[in-house]
């Protein structure tokens, strides 16, 4: 087995070749709110925080039962575009072939969602599989027959043209029964067709809320190279160990770049980039679109073997050409959420006879009997972004209506669909990279498209900043400006900053200091709720943190080094009267290290710390703090279920059980909606400590109701769990809370 290694056109022994990735085992969760690349980076360092040992899983595990009781027969691989998990399928198909893998496995049926697109009249299983493999016409009985020994693999679940349609309500249950494409292979994943066979589907991140996840055994997560690897693929790419240091060197000085580096396909366009650029070393670039336009620079002079500085007046025409039809493709259907694009579609055909193709576009062939068809993507998800962007930026096409959709939980999310894109089209439309394309391709942005996008993010940032609606893509679009004079022109009455429930990277932080960093005076609020921010973030933005007048750090875990960071604050800023550490698992040192520092400088009034592990110990260090300076502490579902609420009567600013106050439905109500939109991990953790409860806190009417609505909540994540040791665990706290 052959496949094209990152020098174009040259080929290399697949075996030889093969860098192995990383399988997280464990369902990740399934609600993407970012754009997939962005989540990786955040999630590729969640996972390595945890045990290695319960994360690695290999090839040959996949289906293997961890607990003995329940087989594991249909497996989701998910990973971002580039990540690998064709080359997985391919490696696996490899070792099958050579008998190295030990799956247990008597035969595999291999399918990919490209060819199966092809298919636009009723058919069935028997079809699909005769159609390349015509020589196992005679063996296709026996095989289908002993399917509890047939492993069958359909790759690129989030390229087939009906994903959003598999959870079908039509089967069919036998191998020969037609019916559309859709209804076949919904029947395959449900398990009405072949229910002994065991399934391996691969998708990316974006298209796994259509899979009906009810069917899947297990989740496997492929989260890229190891930072060993980052370094063996610059070796093989530059095949010279003191070029591949020291351009590994230039990398490892660039935290964007590094992170970038851990995705394979990523990684391919930052060497790419280090060989075809002489001054990168110089001048590291800053933000995402800098990379990917000095890709795009370099790619071109890679292939007209164009040397020097700038290409001649001719070329530029010829290229810039290129690069717009290109453009266009991608952005039409980047906003149609298509990357395949086959020779049948019209804009497909304007790009024949087209120099350059197949330097940005990879092509395949997709088989039909009767028919051939060549499908077109380009090398990267991103690339296609990128050259969206381009398009965007350089015609007469109007701006897309705002930075950011923002949808209600009813209306479903686009997954962050087009941050990129924003960010991409913000960078090129920066005058650093504007220059830059106008003077090596021949591109120029249109001065009033410029002047109107720089006006829409003062304006839309001063809003969100008004609002504390959330702002972190915006924030971006700003970073890949980077240009002080626009930050500095937005002028809020109020300075709100949302970025909760966004895991934030070093990139995410590194955008919001940019902004902050050039903004002056109080920050009104800082809502980093749900962020997983750690003492070293909070160490890196402190700064920023004593100018805060309210500051929401809930939902994150904060152990005594972070504690000691936030005591920092409270015992010199001059602003900060609003603390929020609810559900950070602090327990009575960390609250005394606070308190000493709350005491020291008497400007905190409001501290909430619900859902913690503080004691009746830990909260009498508070109580010579009230009322003054602190006017109100919140302390309800701590530690104090043996400690009787009455002898906090006397302190009026310590809350440690329910009210009828209407103050309470209100947030009531702000919870019950945190629970809704928590992981099943998360909502554990809280139930942990919501049902540990006594009855006589139960006699507030919002209290009695928000109880009734979460045991509802409880009931609807135990209907489609599918992990034992997860649903026993919500099965507990049902009867808890059915008494």
């Amino acid at each position: 087995m052959l496949f094209y290694n990152t020098r174009h056109g040259e080929k290399i022994l697949f075996s030889e070749h093969y860098v192995n990735l990383l399988l997280a085992d464990g369902h990740q969760g399934l609600d993407m709110k970012r754009h997939e690349v962005l989540t990786f980076g955040q999630k590729r360092l969640s996972l390595q925080q945890k045990s290695a040992v319960q994360r690695k899983i290999t090839p040959a595990e996949l289906f293997l039962s961890t607990n003995g009781k329940h087989p594991v027969k249909k497996v989701l691989v998910s990973g971002v575009a580039g990540i690998g998990k064709t080359i997985l399928v391919q490696k696996m198909l490899f070792d099958f072939g050579g008998n190295r893998d030990h799956l247990g496995f008597d035969f595999i049926i291999h399918m990919t969602f490209r060819d199966l697109n092809l298919i636009d009249k009723p058919t069935n299983f028997r079809e699909l599989v005769l159609r390349k493999n015509r020589h196992l016409a005679k063996e296709l009985d026996n095989i289908l027959e002993n399917d509890d020994k047939l492993l069958i693999i359909l790759d690129g679940f989030d390229e087939f043209r009906h994903y959003r349609s598999c959870d079908v309500d039509t089967f069919v249950t036998e191998p020969d029964e037609d019916a559309e494409v859709v209804e076949v292979l919904g029947s395959l994943m449900q398990g009405e067709l072949l229910p002994n066979a065991s399934i391996m589907l691969t998708s990316r991140p974006a298209a796994i809320n259509h899979i009906p996840v009810g069917c899947i055994d297990r989740f496997v997560l492929i989260s890229g190279f190891s930072l060993t690897e980052v370094q063996d693929f610059f070796l093989r790419y530059f095949q010279d160990s003191a070029t591949a240091d020291r351009m590994f060197a230039v990398v490892w000085a660039n935290e964007l770049m590094l992170t970038l580096c851990y995705i394979p396909a990523f990684c391919y366009i930052v060497c790419c980039i280090l060989q075809e650029s002489k001054d990168l070393s110089g001048e590291s670039p800053k933000t995402m679109t800098d990379i990917y336009v000095q890709y795009l620079v370099a790619l071109l002079r890679s292939h007209t073997q164009a040397r020097a500085q700038t290409f001649s007046q001719g070329q530029k025409e010829g290229l810039s050409k290129v690069v717009l039809k290109l453009g266009r493709l991608a952005f039409l259907k980047l906003m149609e959420h298509q990357t395949l694009f086959y020779s049948s579609d019209k804009d497909v055909a304007e790009l024949e006879g087209c120099i350059l193709v197949s330097t940005f576009l990879d092509k395949t062939v997709a088989q039909e009997p009767g028919c051939t068809e060549e499908v077109y993507s380009f090398a990267h998800l991103t690339v296609q972004e990128f050259f969206a962007a381009v398009y965007c930026a350089v015609t007469d096409h109007p701006l897309p209506e705002a930075l950011q959709q923002t949808t209600s939980p009813g209306e479903g999310s686009s997954g962050g669909h087009l941050d990129l894109f924003h960010r991409f089209l913000s960078g090129i439309l920066a005058e650093r990279n504007a220059n830059l394309l106008s003077r090596q391709v021949g591109l120029s942005c249109n001065k009033e498209k410029v002047d109107s996008y720089r006006q829409r993010i003062i304006k839309e940032l001063t809003m969100l900043c008004e609002s504390g609606a959330p702002i972190l893509n915006h924030l971006h679009c700003l970073f890949e400006q980077q240009d002080p004079s626009l930050a500095l022109s937005v002028e809020p009455k109020t300075l709100q900053v949302n970025v909760s429930d966004e895991t934030l990277s070093q990139m995410d932080y590194n955008a919001i200091k940019y902004f902050l960093n050039l903004t002056k005076g109080e920050i009104l609020e800082l809502d980093l709720t749900g962020t997983g921010v750690s003492c070293e973030a909070l160490r890196d933005i402190q700064p920023l943190l004593l100018r805060c007048n309210r500051l929401w750090l809930g939902e994150n875990i904060l152990g005594m080094d972070a504690a000691r960071v936030i005591a920092d604050v409270l015992q010199v800023s001059e602003h900060l009267q609003q603390l929020g550490i609810g559900w950070t698992d602090i327990g009575d040192d960390e609250l005394l290290a606070l308190s000493g520092a709350i005491r020291a400088n008497k400007k905190l009034e409001e501290l909430w710390m619900e859902g913690n592990r503080v004691s009746y110990r830990g909260l009498l260090s508070l109580s010579d703090l009230t009322p003054y300076p602190l006017k109100k502490i919140v302390a309800i579902w701590n530690d104090l279920a043996d400690t009787d609420p009455d002898s906090f009567c006397t302190q009026e600013s310590i809350t440690v059980s329910f009210t009828d106050d209407g103050i309470w439905e209100g947030w009531g109500e702000w919870v019950f909606k945190r629970c809704e939109v928590s992981s099943n991990d998360k909502l554990v953790t809280f139930l942990h400590k919501v049902c540990n409860i006594s009855v006589h806190c139960l006699e507030g009417q919002w209290a009695s109701n928000f109880y009734k609505q979460l045991l509802q909540l409880i009931k609807q994540r135990i209907e489609i769990c599918t992990e034992d040791n997860m649903l026993r665990k919500l099965e507990k706290f049902e009867t808890i809370l059915s008494f």
